[in-house]
């Protein structure tokens, strides 16, 4: 039996009814007929545009990973340090984070394709500087732009899966959301590793090549996902409420309507009118309607700049949210330890006793990838399993938000097992497969303990998925590029400690 009531169902954030009592599942969002709808479009159409958005997750994670695989060549050309590297990668964690946050509110403004074509005008212009770094000044900050191009895969794209796919898909599409990243984080450095073999350059040149196909095939072929369903879902209804005066009526659903039509001018009755305003809506849209490369907000303000602001100030006051704070501590974590094994890798597999090539630093990503693939369908698509049972076998169907939690457990023995077992290998100077199987750990923690955290926020906030993966990405890339910083000042006092007393 369900211990909680119809009234309970609707107070508490993240707990709905998942499984009714015909053990069927429940859908939520709340379906409706309309043929705009994101989720009522075909299997094919649907699958087409979220593999646009997993396409553009992977390749924006391979471009902001794989500027160390020429680091080797780029500091012996330029004659820098190392620590010049870091301090790029730190810009890059900061670029993430912070555009992320600032380009947030025009995403619900303006529609979600527009953030994604200007990161790819950011990754443009972040390769091309990239492939032509002459200075340290280059080397830095061209990551600004290489890390601002990321920023549509860590809160848009998962704002657009979430607008494709049901909630009791979500552990699955986020799973594949972080599947993404991993291939991203992990095989763009190989990749770009065989490719710095010719030249480091062309690792810039060869993401601005790829970059610019892209942009076309985006342009042309992801649909805006942006969708109202409150209007419709609101109709079904009588549309009247009465507010305890006899005299008095209100109407609910009109102002769910656009500026425009809630102030149209009145026809034969309220009820007509809302109806008419509603078939209006529901016509479906045209191919060039559907890739305009603006969607306005219905309650938009002249050109929102005003609205742009409280946005921003709203979405910042979200970070305080439990939630929100737990995912972005649980990313951020992974965020941390990556780098801190990329440090590793980058600071030490070059030198003795093992002396690897750029190609054989970047091949360190396998071992990281397999255990990332592991994690990801533990944390996705298992968990989808786990909640509808645990649903089932204890609350009579109902789902709290929280049921993911528990499956982070295993990853909280994993994940630090990989962590120091490969960092203690290292300043051992072991050869594999030691190191190699504590990066497969770590690439576990890294593929189901994000996916958990994530998953949870967007279960509990459903309606909040934009601003609460805008907390997450700020929080896990301040996280990282501290991290970034405390390694690199770590392993210079711990190789030369003297001259730091």
């Amino acid at each position: 039996m369900s211990r909680h009531t119809d009234a309970e169902e609707e107070l508490l954030p993240g707990t709905i009814r998942l499984v009714t009592e015909d053990e069927e599942i429940k859908l939520v969002p709340e379906p409706t007929g309309s043929p705009n709808d994101p989720l009522n479009w075909s299997p094919a159409r649907k699958y087409w545009h979220a593999g646009l958005v997993l396409y553009i997750t992977a390749f924006t994670a391979a471009t902001s990973n794989d500027a160390g695989a020429g680091g080797e060549a780029m500091v012996k050309y330029l004659g820098i340090s190392y620590g010049v590297q870091n301090t790029a990668a730190g810009v890059l964690f900061i670029a993430i984070g912070y555009w992320t946050l600032l380009g947030s509110p025009l995403t619900t403004l303006y529609g979600r394709r527009i953030m994604y074509l200007l990161c790819l005008i950011w990754c443009f212009i972040g390769s091309i500087w990239y492939a032509n770094i002459e200075t340290k000044q280059d080397a830095i900050w061209n990551q600004l732009f290489v890390g601002a191009s990321e920023s549509c895969a860590e809160a848009v794209a998962q704002l657009s899966l979430s607008e494709l796919f049901y909630q009791h898909q979500r552990g699955t599409v986020l799973g594949l959301y972080i599947l993404a990243t991993s291939i991203g984080t992990f095989l763009g450095p190989l990749v770009a590793g065989y490719i710095s073999s010719t030249s480091w350059r062309w690792i810039g040149w060869t993401a601005a090549i790829i970059t610019g196909a892209t942009f076309i095939v985006f342009y042309f072929g992801l649909e805006e996902t942006v969708f109202d369903r409150t209007v419709l879902v609101g109709s079904a209804g009588s549309g009247q409420i009465h507010s305890g005066k006899s005299e008095k009526v209100a109407d609910p659903d009109a102002s769910r309507l656009p500026i425009e039509l809630q102030f149209a001018p009145k026809v034969e009755s309220k009820q007509n009118s809302l109806e008419a305003a509603l078939e209006v809506r529901d016509r479906p849209k045209t191919y060039w309607e559907q890739i305009r490369l603006i969607t306005p907000a219905h309650n938009l303000v002249g050109t929102g700049f005003k609205q742009y602001l409280v946005r921003l100030w709203e979405t910042v006051k979200l970070f305080y949210f439990p939630a929100v704070m737990f995912a972005g501590l649980q990313w951020g974590a992974q965020d941390a330890w990556l780098s801190f094994y990329l440090t590793v890798e980058e600071d030490s597999w070059y030198e003795a006793p093992w002396y690897y090539t750029d190609a054989e630093v970047a091949i360190m990503n396998i071992p990281t990838l397999i255990g990332a693939f592991i994690g990801c369908v533990y944390g996705g698509w298992f968990s989808d399993i786990f909640v509808r049972w645990y649903a089932k076998r204890y609350r009579g169907g109902m789902s709290e938000a929280e049921d993911r939690l528990w499956l982070l457990l295993p990853s909280a023995l994993i994940n630090p097992a990989g962590l120091m077992l490969f960092g203690i290998t290292s300043s051992k100077g072991y050869n594999w497969p030691l190191p190699y199987v504590g990066l497969g750990f770590t690439g576990f923690g890294f593929g189901c303990a994000g996916d958990l955290g994530m998953a949870y926020l967007m279960d509990a906030y459903p309606e909040m998925v934009l601003e609460g993966m805008v907390g997450v990405a700020v929080i896990n890339n301040s996280l990282a590029c501290i991290f970034t910083f405390c390694v690199s000042t770590y392993q210079l006092f711990a190789e030369k400690p003297n001259e730091h007393c």
